[in-house]
């Protein structure tokens, strides 16, 4: 007997086929998807619990490719800013100031409530102080691909840079026996950031232990510029000149590229991230994301970091990444609901490398499950299920979210953790960060 049947659903499987059913019902035991079927065609299976879903949409668990969890202590701290000065002037000397293991979790907790209420069951991150990181995202029941920032500057719990790769290897193995949620990862922030030897080292360690490369790669036209000036080539040759280009390397914006550029990363089966807001946000540019996915390239939706976008709610990203598509290329038809709910599931789950584990409803996949619900006044009538989720929905409609068969949100209401005594920490934090200023002094 199944431990929990969801019925009476509209199913956006994401499969091959983008199949959609119609009053279906999906089976769950422990953590995997067991069987999946219409009312009209199966007499579904008795189960322990019976959820009834009328009225609703039933998702795969959306997946963030790209944040920065701690970073939501910083939401709001410095908008309207040019990316450098942002960075440099506020973000950089905040980050130095105020992330510490103590900061770490109750920010990490609120980014992880934040998401699986708006539907998002699995992200990919990269940050410092990465194992604090990853213990609260075990906490929160969350699913997750983790990145130990690697900077060639000094960063929270690395102050001397010469030991970036010393301190990446000690997270490799402080998350080897964590969690089967937890997968880790290596996070280089850019390559102006980091060294070509400190880019080279970093990407062998990810090659001796199988865990992903994930870099901030041509995500403005200064960085463009400068990797030209001091390398002479774009940041995507840079980087397919050092061999960082491969089927584990996750390349995050992506924006400045050129055609050569675009064949670079097609040839070298590497995997993009799209962070539309957060690009708007910063005015970074469009990334030329059609000519992506015509090629085949897996790629992603993230949201970035909450300093930088301000939501991590991935409803939103798919209604904006559409929408800015579609204007930038004069061209209605680019970017379908289709194509944008696959960003942010299936091909989500490809760049990220758990395809077989996630990003559809398909039986024999975890039970990563969202429902929807569709019978608020701004998701009716339900003519086409794939445009309401991109265009109408937003994360407040989450209903409910399932990570690994165990249910997270029911109702609305977070019930993985104490979300109220997180927020209560999260207050007294940004009370001391509005007192000393983001640079940590009175």
């Amino acid at each position: 007997m199944p431990d929990i049947r969801i019925e009476h659903a509209t199913i956006l499987t994401v499969d091959a086929d983008f199949k959609i059913i119609d009053k279906g019902w999906i089976a769950v035991e422990a953590d995997r998807i067991v069987a999946i079927g219409s009312m009209a065609e199966n007499i579904p299976p008795a189960a322990s619990e019976v959820v009834d879903a009328t009225g609703c949409l039933v998702l795969p668990g959306l997946i963030n490719a790209h944040t920065h969890l701690p970073m939501s202590l910083f939401r709001g701290l410095a908008d309207d800013l040019p990316l450098f000065e942002w960075l440099q002037d506020h973000i950089f000397p905040a980050e130095s100031a105020f992330i510490t293991p103590e900061t770490v979790r109750p920010a990490t907790l609120l980014s992880c409530a934040e998401m699986l209420l708006s539907g998002t069951t699995t992200c990919c991150d990269g940050y410092f102080l990465e194992s604090d990181v990853a213990r609260a995202v075990c906490d929160s029941g969350m699913r997750a691909v983790l990145g130990q920032g690697v900077i060639d500057h000094p960063a929270p719990g690395v102050p001397d840079p010469s030991r970036n790769i010393e301190a990446a290897r000690s997270f490799l193995s402080a998350c080897e026996h964590l969690s089967s949620r937890i997968r880790p990862s290596l996070f280089c922030h850019s390559p102006y950031t980091c060294s070509e030897e400190t880019l080279l080292r970093t990407k062998a360690l990810c090659r001796e232990t199988g865990v992903r490369f994930q870099i901030h790669a041509a995500e403005t036209k200064w960085e463009y510029e400068h990797l030209k000036e001091t390398t002479g080539a774009t940041p995507i040759g840079y980087l397919d000149r050092l061999g960082l280009l491969d089927p584990d390397t996750l390349l995050v914006h992506a924006i400045w590229v050129d055609e050569t550029d675009i064949e670079r990363i097609h040839r070298s089966g590497a995997s993009v991230v799209h962070t539309a807001q957060s690009a708007m946000k910063l005015a970074s540019g469009i990334a030329p994301i059609e000519r992506y996915i015509a090629l085949g390239i897996p790629t992603a939706l993230g949201t970035d970091g909450s300093a930088s976008n301000n939501t991590m709610d991935m409803f939103r990203e798919m209604d904006i990444t559409a929408k800015l598509h579609k204007i930038a290329n004069w061209d209605p038809t680019v970017l379908n609901s289709r194509t944008v709910i696959e960003m942010a599931t299936i091909q989500a789950a490809k760049a990220i490398g758990l395809e077989r584990e996630i990003g559809s409803i398909e039986v024999g996949k975890k039970a990563d499950l969202v429902i929807l619900d569709a019978a608020k006044p701004h998701l009716a009538p339900l003519y086409h299920p794939e445009s309401q989720v991109v265009y109408a929905a937003r994360g407040a409609d989450v209903r409910d979210t399932m990570v690994d068969g165990n249910w997270l949100v029911r109702n609305g209401k977070c019930i993985a953790f104490d979300l109220e005594a997180v927020q209560a920490e999260v207050r007294r934090i940004a009370d001391e960060i509005r007192r000393k200023g983001p640079e940590g002094h009175r």
